[in-house]
C-alpha cells in the first residue's frame, strides 16, 4: 500500500445502517507533531478587528461560531473539527501542476474559518473557495520545515448532504452528495462530474495546454501532477474506497472507528508520518456526536464522545503526554478493555438517541465517565 497522507470518509444515506451521516478522518502528521483538542466557544467581536491565522492576518467577522478543534499545537488551523451546526470538515494535502503560493493561508486555515463562520456544508464550500480566491494558500504546513507546502482537499458534511472540494492553486471545484459513500486522500479525484467550479477555470486549463477543449476537461487528470490515475485496491484511496463498499448498507460510527484503524490498507498510519489523531461523528439535526481521540494511532487509542454546545464548555483533558508513555504490549489487555467500553458507549449513546433527540446532559456526563476511564489505564 502507498504510504501517502491522511484519509477521510464519508457515509449517507442508503449506506448507513440507520440512514444518519457518518463522518470519519485519521489526520497523518510527522511523528513528534502533537494535535489536541482546543473547544472555542461562540464568540463576538468589535469592527475592524484582524485575526492572526498561521502565516498571515485577514479581516475578522462580527461573530464565531462555537468549535471544537483538533488541530497541530503549532498553527491557528485545524486538520480537522466540528462546529455548533452539526458541520464537519476534514482536509487532506494534494500536490498539483499550479506552482506553490508565497505564505498564505494554509488549508487548515481555510478548514477552521469555514467552520467558525458557517452554518451548513454548503456555506462553508463558498467560504472556503472566496477565502482562496481573495488571499490564495501557501506557506509552511509543518513546523520545521519550511519546504513542505501542498495545496489542499476538503470533505465537508452536514446533516443533510457532503460535497468534495478540490483546489489546485486559486482553482478550485466542487461535487456534492447527497447519498451513499465517498473518501478522498492524497489525490485530486474529482473528474468531468461536478457541481461547482471556479469561473475561467476550463478555459485557464485549455491555455496552459492541460486539455484540448471543454469537452475533454477532466479536473483530476488536467491538474495533477504526472496525469491521474485511477486507485487500485493498492492505494490507500481505493483501499479506502473497497472498505466503505464492503461495509455499505451497515455502515455507524462503529464501523467507521473500526475503518479508521485498519491496518492491511495502512490507513492507520505507524512510521515517521503517523496518524497522529482520530476523528468520527454522527450527525443528526438535532445533536451530532463527535467521537475524538486527542491522541495518536486509533488501533490504540480510546474514542471518547463530546459534542460542541454554543455555550457550556466540553469536559477536555490532554493526555498526549502519558498516551506516547503507554507501553502497547504491556497495556494491551487495558487497551482492548477501553475499546469494549468504547462500543458499549456507542450502543448506549444510538439507543438514547432513538428515544431523545437531545442528550446534551447525558453526553457531557458519558465524556467525563470515558475521560475518567482512559485516565485509569495511563496511570497503571
Amino acid at each position: 500500500m502507498c504510504d501517502r497522507m491522511c484519509d477521510t470518509f464519508v457515509a449517507l444515506g442508503s449506506a448507513t445502517k440507520d440512514r444518519g451521516v457518518v463522518f470519519g478522518k485519521n489526520s497523518d502528521r510527522p511523528y513528534a507533531e502533537r494535535q489536541p483538542l482546543v473547544y472555542i466557544p461562540r464568540t463576538l467581536y468589535s469592527q475592524d478587528t484582524e485575526i492572526r491565522c498561521t502565516h498571515i492576518s485577514i479581516p475578522q467577522v462580527e461573530e464565531t461560531y462555537a468549535i471544537l478543534l483538533s488541530k497541530p499545537s503549532w498553527m491557528w488551523g485545524a486538520e480537522m473539527s466540528a462546529n455548533e451546526w452539526n458541520v464537519v470538515i476534514g482536509n487532506e494535502a494534494v500536490w498539483t501542476k499550479e506552482p506553490m503560493g508565497q505564505p498564505a493561508l494554509l488549508g487548515m486555515d481555510l478548514l477552521r474559518l469555514a467552520l467558525e463562520r458557517a452554518s451548513t456544508a454548503s456555506q462553508a464550500v463558498h467560504l472556503i473557495c472566496d477565502l482562496l480566491e481573495e488571499y490564495g494558500q501557501g506557506g509552511a504546513c509543518a513546523e520545521n520545515d519550511p519546504g513542505f507546502t501542498y495545496h489542499n482537499s476538503f470533505l465537508i458534511a452536514d446533516p443533510t448532504e457532503a460535497w468534495v472540494l478540490e483546489t489546485a492553486g486559486k482553482w478550485w471545484v466542487a461535487q456534492r452528495i447527497k447519498d451513499g459513500v465517498r473518501n478522498i486522500s492524497n489525490g485530486l479525484s474529482i473528474r468531468s462530474e461536478f457541481n461547482l467550479a471556479r469561473e475561467g477555470m476550463v478555459d485557464y486549463a485549455i491555455d496552459q495546454g492541460y486539455c484540448e477543449d471543454s469537452n475533454s476537461f477532466d479536473f483530476a487528470r488536467c491538474f495533477s501532477i504526472g496525469g491521474y490515475q485511477e486507485p487500485t485496491r493498492f492505494s490507500r484511496e481505493g483501499w479506502g474506497r473497497h472498505l466503505l463498499q464492503m461495509y455499505y448498507g451497515k455502515i455507524g460510527p462503529d464501523v467507521m472507528i473500526e475503518i479508521l484503524r485498519d491496518h492491511s490498507g495502512g490507513i492507520c498510519m505507524h512510521g515517521g508520518f503517523r496518524t497522529t489523531a482520530s476523528q468520527v461523528s454522527y450527525l443528526l439535526n438535532e445533536c451530532s456526536i463527535h467521537w475524538f481521540t486527542g491522541s495518536p494511532h486509533p488501533c490504540r487509542s480510546f474514542f471518547k464522545p463530546f459534542i460542541v454546545p454554543d455555550s457550556e464548555k466540553p469536559e477536555i483533558i490532554d493526555i498526549w503526554e502519558q498516551r506516547e508513555q503507554l507501553d502497547p504490549v504491556k497495556n494491551e489487555s487495558g487497551i482492548q478493555e477501553l475499546h469494549a467500553f468504547e462500543k458499549e458507549l456507542i450502543r448506549t449513546i444510538l439507543q438514547s438517541l432513538q428515544k431523545n433527540h437531545s442528550l446534551t446532559t447525558e453526553i457531557l456526563v458519558l465524556t467525563q465517565e470515558a475521560l475518567k476511564r482512559e485516565l485509569i489505564l495511563l496511570s497503571m
